[in-house]
């Protein structure tokens, strides 16, 4: 739907127009005059019109701080105990953390080395990655460790003519294995 001033602009009059916008010729002029004195600007509310916000600063202030530290009693904050400690409702302490982007029920893991070291020796190694030394080979490698090394406890029917291949539901535990992986980071990037 094109806007009103451009419908004006065209040469329509806000009867013609009235309809094709869903307001009335009163709000129609309105907007049109607002336009023709202000451009662009006029076309935005002006400050202070619509519902005052219902929620003290104090409030706002006690749940956007609050919420950084965790709780006496509780692993993480919710809507509900939030709302008792700042004295608010449940749905304005929801609308406070979505409108400030806060989610207290996600958590990030993260795992910092103790070595006192640690810090010269990821310079090194990211710094070896970064600028290797010339005709050398370069590998990264990892480690996924508790793999479970499992068998089945009867051979399978192969693929065949009419039939699946099948394959038992229970199986032998022979433990866990460690699977490592290296690769070259030269030719893993297309260098």
């Amino acid at each position: 739907m094109r806007t009103n001033h451009l419908l004006r602009a065209e040469g329509h009059t806000p009867d013609s127009f009235r309809c094709e916008s869903w307001c009335d010729t009163v709000t129609v002029s309105y907007w049109c005059q607002r336009f023709a004195k202000e451009r662009l600007a006029g076309l935005t509310d002006a400050p202070g019109r619509g519902r005052k916000p219902s929620l003290p600063d104090t409030a706002v202030k006690k749940v956007l701080e609050t919420v950084t530290r965790p709780p006496a009693n509780p692993v993480r904050w919710s809507c509900r105990t939030m709302a008792q400690a700042a004295g608010i409702s449940t749905a304005s302490v929801q609308r406070l953390w979505a409108a400030n982007d806060i989610k207290p029920h996600l958590i990030r893991t993260f795992k910092l080395s103790n070595d006192v070291h640690f810090e010269e020796k990821f310079r090194d190694v990211i710094g070896l990655y970064l600028n290797p030394p010339e005709k050398a080979l370069v590998l990264c490698c990892d480690e996924k460790s508790q793999c479970q090394a499992p068998e089945r406890t009867q051979p399978g029917f192969p693929l065949g003519i009419g039939h699946i291949k099948t394959t038992t539901h229970d199986y032998i535990r022979h433990g866990t294995l460690t699977l490592f992986a290296a690769l070259s980071l030269i030719s893993s990037v297309g260098i």
